[in-house]
């Protein structure tokens, strides 16, 4: 819960190269990471499908000047701004990437194949129309660290009191990814990314591996239904949050840009 998602790297990486901060080439490593090739179907001037580093050249001459994340759950439209087709779609794929200077967005279509243990990833990009607006429901970066300061408070004593924290091996196993991911959290948001953004961003992680130990490592202490129930109920609100500061985090490069910053 709360890993990197695709879109992140494609925002994070696809800034960089924008501002002329990374080749086109390791951008397009950095995006792809651990799958086998990503492309972009639906890009205007474009047949068929093409591969990143044309894709991300061709938005730039189409007049895009950033790249902002959409982290949208259902009842929470969260980095969206319409039109219903475009939202709809990135409600299913729970992410999209929506760019700043042209109405245009992109939505993840995951294709997996091969045996269990060495599965081949494919990544289709659809290009698709937005509408120019404000996205939804993202906060600055000083909100969201001040919310997820907080949420990480509640988290911790969710979980404590439901005995669910830092309990067993599968909780061990857990923060210990976590710590492997924090080592090489300065990456993740590329070059020109400022540093309140990285650590509000692994900030929202730590928050994100507190969730998913509560969800994955059993019933705990909550034996029954309702004390079950009461645990998503506590949880909910606090993985709200981190969405929005995880989202606030990537979108941070385009916002300074819009406030003259950069």
């Amino acid at each position: 819960m709360l890993s990197e998602p695709r879109s992140g790297r494609l925002a994070a990486w696809g800034n960089a190269l924008l501002a002329g901060l990374v080749s086109p080439d390791d951008a397009a490593l950095a995006i792809v990471g651990e799958d086998a090739v990503h492309r972009v179907e639906g890009l205007p001037g474009e047949s068929g499908p093409v591969g990143l580093t044309l894709a991300l050249g061709r938005l730039r001459t189409l007049g895009v000047k950033g790249l902002r994340v959409a982290l949208p759950a259902p009842g929470h439209p969260l980095g969206l701004s319409g039109p219903p087709d475009f939202n709809a779609r990135a409600l299913d794929a729970e992410e999209a990437v929506v760019c700043h200077g042209a109405a245009l967005g992109l939505v993840p279509e995951v294709y997996e194949a091969g045996p269990e243990g060495d599965v081949h990833v494919e990544v289709v990009w659809q290009c698709l129309a937005v509408r120019e607006a404000p996205p939804a429901d993202v906060p600055s970066l000083g909100e969201a660290e001040r919310e997820l300061a907080e949420a990480l408070r509640e988290a911790t004593e969710v979980l404590s009191r439901l005995d669910v924290a830092g309990s067993g091996p599968v909780a061990e196993a857990a923060v210990d990814a976590y710590r492997a991911r924090a080592e090489r959290g300065r990456e993740v948001l590329a070059p020109g990314y400022p540093p309140r953004a990285v650590r509000v961003l692994e900030l929202a992680q730590r928050v994100g591996l507190l969730i998913s130990v509560a969800y994955e490592n059993g019933h705990g202490g909550a034996v029954s239904a309702s004390e079950i129930s009461a645990r998503a109920l506590a949880l909910r609100p606090v993985e709200r949050t981190a969405r929005r500061a995880q989202v606030a985090a990537y979108n941070a490069f385009v916002e300074e840009r819009e406030r003259g910053v950069r």
